[in-house]
């Protein structure tokens, strides 16, 4: 039982495992999907155009852990602090792992960690890096459902990430 390795890019990795094809992350150890909820009691979500779809796509802030040069050992939460900040501009004092998760097991092995997020302070403009014209939506925990419905009917694509920490929220905050 070998692995034998198919492509490799600086990001990617494509593994043979006994007649099983799937993908690896090559730079990075984890990722990280932030649930954060405002003092005001409002989910923030990010939407971006996403290459690989064509489409814009909202999902919670996440990102990779490791994945920056000397930061290689990057903690989870730390990881979690950094990309909220990037991706919205806030920072939380309270950030708390709630599940480890496949992503896609018959397509890689990736597992994304995903943390709540709460005791925010606004303190920057977000948007991500220059290259990820993130927008940021700040939406009623009570009224995210119906939000959600209403941006897909509109052809917006949501990402199945955000039903998990729609989950996570209301086992941690209730529906509301």
């Amino acid at each position: 039982m070998t692995d034998r390795i198919l492509a490799e890019t600086p990001f990617l990795r494509l593994v043979d495992h006994d007649g099983w094809t799937f993908v690896e992350r090559t730079n990075a150890r984890a990722v990280v999907v932030i649930v954060p909820l405002t003092a005001e009691r409002r989910l923030l979500f990010v939407e971006q155009h996403r290459v690989p779809l064509g489409r814009s796509v909202i999902e919670f802030p996440a990102g990779l852990v490791g994945d920056e040069p000397g930061h290689e050992q990057e903690d989870l939460i730390a990881a979690a602090r950094r990309e909220l900040l990037e991706e919205t501009g806030y920072h939380a004092a309270t950030l708390r792992l709630v599940s480890t998760s496949a992503t896609s097991p018959g397509l890689t092995s990736e597992l994304v960690r995903f943390i709540l997020a709460s005791d925010l302070t606004k303190v920057g403009k977000g948007g991500g890096t220059p290259s990820e014209n993130i927008r940021v939506h700040e939406v009623a925990l009570a009224e995210a459902r119906a939000w959600l419905t209403e941006r897909e009917r509109e052809g917006t694509l949501l990402a199945a990430k955000v039903f998990a920490g729609l989950y996570f929220a209301h086992e941690a905050w209730g529906p509301g």
